[in-house]
């Protein structure tokens, strides 16, 4: 008999650590940084042409974004119109704006290829090959050479769990 509740007690305790430890609840993916900081830093790691920061009302334009979606964002694109080297890291308030946020990001490529298509062969290739990722409300997109490198800074910006 007393075996036997041994058993049943051991049984329960594991069960109630076990149902502790799992838990459904996914851990947000946070970046360590500010969006603008991070941009800087990538910048300075993996050499760019001259890049200038977007302001709000030509965010609206050239990527047809509704920045109430977003909490906060910083996007560079070139200073002369002869490169097409972009980065933009979008934080979205809610993660169901996320699909829209690409939608516009891809239109925004869209649109630098067909610029660059019969203008500079070399920067159109450049344009075709652009990266976009997403890490938790997170959305990075460039346009780059250097695209790859760009990438692995940007990973490194993300706490891993």
């Amino acid at each position: 008999m007393k075996k036997h509740n041994f058993v049943l007690m051991l049984t329960i305790i594991l069960s109630l650590v076990l149902s502790a430890c799992s838990s459904n609840k996914e851990t947000p993916i946070e970046a360590t940084l500010p969006t603008k900081e991070m941009a800087d830093q990538m910048i300075a790691q993996v050499e760019q042409p001259a890049l200038i920061e977007l302001q709000a009302d030509m965010v609206k334009e050239l990527y047809h974004l509704d920045l109430a979606l977003l909490e906060e964002y910083t996007i560079r694109i070139p200073m002369m119109n002869v490169k097409t080297n972009e980065i933009a890291i979008l934080k979205v308030k809610d993660a169901k704006d996320i699909p829209a946020i690409e939608t516009a990001i891809k239109q925004r490529a869209s649109e630098v290829q067909k610029q660059f298509e019969t203008y500079l062969p070399d920067q159109y290739e450049n344009a075709k090959n652009y990266k976009l990722v997403t890490k938790g409300n997170y959305v990075l997109f460039v346009i780059s050479e250097n695209a790859d490198e760009l990438v692995k800074t940007y990973d490194s910006f993300f706490d891993q769990k």
